[in-house]
């Protein structure tokens, strides 16, 4: 694999790393609500629903493609669904909270956070569908394809990890700098950007 290769596959996974999804919405929703801590152990979970999808995609799991493909619709509606019910629920709870101040900050469990993001993560099939076209089209066929293949998949989770850790501490060092009413404000908004996370999933089609 040329470094001119290499050098034009990371810059993909930075656009792709950059461009909105589930992922991003339950990260960003996360770390508006509750900061960093929250933010980085949501992020733990998406990238470890990564890296799983990763390394069934690079392990040539047809079985685990087909059945993917197969429940394409039923997977996506199942993460659509749990995003949209976090986002209800994060709205529910910015409107019972009322005046600013009137409650003292929510703590969020640090293994509900890692697990919604695993399971949002994962709920995204398309994923690994879209893995599986774009990782050969890096793959040099007169060298060892699997060397090269596992090489692509750790840039893949890493890349994607950085930028996603990168844009999180932007939000958390933005939101520490917000006085009480904009922190409940940023609630609100939590829920909003929660909500449009999973209407794009629902709206995914299969790549």
């Amino acid at each position: 694999m040329s470094p001119e290769v290499l050098a034009a596959f990371i810059a993909t996974c930075i656009l792709l790393g950059l461009t909105p999804g589930p992922n991003m919405s339950l990260i960003l929703a996360s770390t508006l609500t509750s900061g960093l801590r929250a933010g980085l152990l949501t992020l733990a979970g998406t990238t470890t629903g990564l890296a799983l999808l990763v390394g069934a995609a690079t392990a040539g799991m047809s079985s685990v493609l087909v059945f993917m493909s197969d429940w394409f619709d039923v997977i996506r509606c199942i993460g659509a669904l749990y995003l949209v019910y976090l986002g209800a629920r994060q709205l529910w709870a910015f409107w019972q909270r009322g005046a600013p101040g009137t409650l003292p900050p929510r703590r969020a469990c640090g293994a509900n956070l890692y697990f919604d993001g695993l399971l949002v993560s994962l709920s995204n099939p398309k994923v690994l569908l879209f893995l599986g076209a774009f990782l050969p089209q890096f793959i040099d066929p007169a060298r060892d394809a699997v060397l090269q293949l596992s090489l692509l998949a750790v840039l893949f989770v890493t890349v994607l990890a950085a930028v996603d850790v990168g844009y999180t501490l932007m939000v958390a060092r933005a939101r520490a700098s917000f006085d009480a009413a904009r922190l409940r404000l940023l609630d609100g908004l939590a829920g909003v950007v929660l909500l449009l996370g999973g209407v794009a999933l629902a709206l995914a089609r299969r790549p």
